[in-house]
């Protein structure tokens, strides 16, 4: 369980239930499988406090949670797309790839 502070309340979330955390200008999203939590933490304080292997950066703005990765597919440039569980996708960089696919056994 994690707690998320959101602007009127504290949530409490599973952290099995956390699909992907994206950033967007100064605000930090959380998809969930039951919807989505916006904050204003940073991404490197929020995958400090989140500090689970599961857990996997794929792009300078993003972290997916690979139990959730249903597949991967070739993108623009040498970047891959992650298809993750409810539809959701993520931008997976060069950069992040070698790491994604160690994580995978790849």
């Amino acid at each position: 369980i994690l707690p998320i502070k959101t602007h009127d309340r504290i949530e409490m979330l599973k952290v099995a239930d956390l699909v992907l955390v994206d950033v967007d200008d100064r605000t930090l999203i959380l998809e969930t499988i039951k919807g989505r939590f916006l904050l204003t933490e940073r991404l490197y304080k929020f995958k400090e406090r989140l500090n689970n292997p599961d857990f996997v950066q794929v792009s300078k703005h993003g972290l997916i949670n690979i139990n959730h990765l249903e597949a991967l597919e070739d993108s623009f440039s040498g970047n891959m797309l992650a298809i993750l569980t409810g539809k959701r996708k993520a931008d997976v960089s060069r950069r992040y790839l070698k790491n994604l696919e160690k994580r995978l056994g790849l």
